[in-house]
């Protein structure tokens, strides 16, 4: 397990350290001069005042110059400095980044258990009409479109019923402290984690459902089945968890991507993410800002691909021994 860890940590660096250059190849290629845009909002955009705002941010500078500053700070885990809201870029996300994690985090875990559970119900089911209702709901999921239902869900449960609130972290102005504060923030958390939750949920039940069909034709289930065993532990035991390797593997993919997939849930509910965080940099050329953004998330993508492989060799040790 060690060596396996160890050869994924030196696959992901390298790795890594591709993405870097290569985000700050794409951001630099995009149109709009980050200089140009501050010297516009502070009201003076003469080209003296432009060429000071490039000299001081080192946006004059050559090129591979450029490149071989920032590569170096990202080594030395400087992220650079966020010219547009005057802060370090690694203080900005680090102060976005749990709100992001709480809200992608508890969408996974909703989206997993009810997508697994879905999927053995409708697979144990085949053919019945419990079956079909459970298809067409994730059918129902899948193909809408999440800011639809995001807006529809603020309309119903916030404006309509009043039950939930529709935007936000937690109430302003409260001072909600200790278990108050927990419950108000988990209050603001239900709308947004279901919204985002429900398109991968009715992914993980279609994924369960066609994986178990496929497991329980296979020789050794038969051979289960003939021994007498009960069909809950042929389920449990011999279907399910072979059946669930796929859905590692997607869910393993797809656990990284739900931090970069938050950008339009935290918009519509104003959640103070790395996800809003991002839409905002765009908007305003904040370069620096942007490739830490993007560097955050695909550090988030690696480290899920790695928990997954770990995960791998817990439910099939012969993937390990193969690694």
């Amino acid at each position: 397990m060690l060596t396996l860890i160890a050869a994924r940590l030196v696959k992901a660096v390298i790795v890594l350290l591709l993405i870097v250059v290569a985000n700050f190849l794409l951001i630099h290629a995009a149109p709009g001069d980050p200089a140009a845009v501050m010297a516009g909002e502070a009201g003076a955009a003469d080209e003296i005042f432009i060429e000071q705002l490039r000299d001081r941010f080192g946006l004059n500078e050559p090129f591979p110059v450029q490149l071989w500053t920032y590569l170096k700070g990202v080594i030395q885990l400087d992220l650079g400095y966020s010219y547009r809201q005057q802060q370090p870029v690694l203080d900005l996300i680090l102060a976005r980044l749990p709100a992001t994690l709480i809200l992608t985090m508890t969408a996974f875990v909703i989206s997993l258990t009810l997508g697994v559970v879905l999927g053995v119900v409708a697979a144990a089911r085949q053919g019945t009409w419990t079956d079909s209702f459970v298809t067409s709901l994730s059918l129902l999921f899948y193909a809408t479109p999440l800011y639809w239902v995001a807006l529809m869900a603020v309309l119903l449960f916030s404006v309509q019923l009043g039950w939930l609130p529709g935007y936000g972290y937690e109430t302003i102005g409260a001072g909600y402290t200790g278990l108050p504060h927990v419950a108000d923030v988990a209050k603001h958390l239900v709308l947004p984690a279901l919204t985002l939750g429900l398109f991968f949920t009715a992914i993980y039940m279609r994924m369960t459902r066609a994986s178990m069909l496929e497991v329980s034709r296979m020789d050794f289930v038969k051979t289960a089945r003939a021994k007498g065993l009960s069909p809950s532990r042929v389920q449990r035991r011999h279907i399910l968890r072979n059946a669930l390797l796929p859905v590692v593997t997607l869910a393993g993919l797809q656990a990284g991507q739900l931090v970069g997939g938050a950008v339009l849930t935290e918009t519509v509910f104003a959640w103070p993410g790395i996800g809003r965080l991002m839409f905002e940099a765009l908007a305003q050329r904040d370069y620096n800002l942007l490739l830490g953004i993007l560097l955050i998330s695909a550090a988030v993508v690696i480290i899920f691909n790695i928990i997954t492989d770990v995960i791998y060799t817990l439910i099939d040790p012969r993937i390990g021994a193969n690694a």
